[in-house]
């Protein structure tokens, strides 16, 4: 196998790296807020709420993350300069880019997924600790913020472990919308080297080293935590 290329592409490669990370942790922070919000709407929410909540989750896990950033990028991306203004505005120079789209794909996508992850963890909170808290004179906020939501991550935490894994394989989706991301540079290794395999091997090293930074940290989490019962 030949790997020579390294020494020229290693800038591109660690670019890559980069892009793929940032996207990762955008999608993940954003998504997980959002995701708490969608949670708490299906488990407590008002019946209009409830219903929104359903919907949204529904149609972004039973449609392709694939056709939903396309459906982003070539449908919304293609009215955004016809916006008065826009294009002179200080917005455009990052409004314009498929980063921008993606990580928007990206973070919708993962906040349906992890609002399901969310919502069986916080029915799973035994209901004796929300009472007792209630006992104590807490507030609503109080209860969620101290008992409720701690509790439920912490329930959740394994899948929420998987869910982030999922989401680092979903990120070479990005090179369908000219994101430079790792795939996108392996794929620009080949075309320039005609090489197939030795680019895909060294971007799937990275992936496997990202991978296992992403299960050690949450596995250090899950330790320090302590398990109540």
């Amino acid at each position: 196998m030949e790997f020579s290329w390294i020494e020229k592409y290693w800038p591109l490669l660690l670019s890559g790296a980069y892009q793929t990370v940032a996207l990762l942790i955008i999608s993940v922070v954003l998504g997980f807020v959002m995701a708490i919000g969608l949670a708490f709407a299906q488990v407590s929410g008002g019946k209009v709420t409830r219903l929104l909540a359903l919907g949204y989750c529904t149609f972004f896990r039973g449609t392709p993350l694939l056709i939903q950033l396309w459906l982003l990028y070539y449908g919304v991306g293609s009215f955004l300069p016809m916006i008065p203004g826009l294009r002179q505005s200080f917005m455009w120079p990052v409004l314009r880019e498929g980063f921008f789209f993606a990580a928007v794909s990206f973070t919708l996508n993962y906040a349906a997924y992890e609002a399901e992850v969310l919502r069986g963890a916080l029915l799973a909170v035994p209901k004796g600790e929300l009472e007792a808290g209630r006992a104590f004179g807490m507030s609503r906020f109080t209860l969620i913020r101290r008992i409720w939501l701690p509790r439920a991550i912490r329930i959740a935490l394994p899948t929420i472990a998987g869910e982030v894994v999922m989401q680092l394989k979903a990120t070479p989706l990005a090179f369908t919308v000219t994101v430079m991301d790792l795939y996108a540079v392996a794929y620009k290794v080949r075309q320039d080297t005609l090489l197939v395999y030795e680019p895909l091997f060294v971007v799937t090293i990275f992936y496997l080293i990202l991978t296992a930074i992403i299960v050690r940290c949450f596995g250090f989490v899950e330790a320090q935590v302590p398990q109540r019962r």
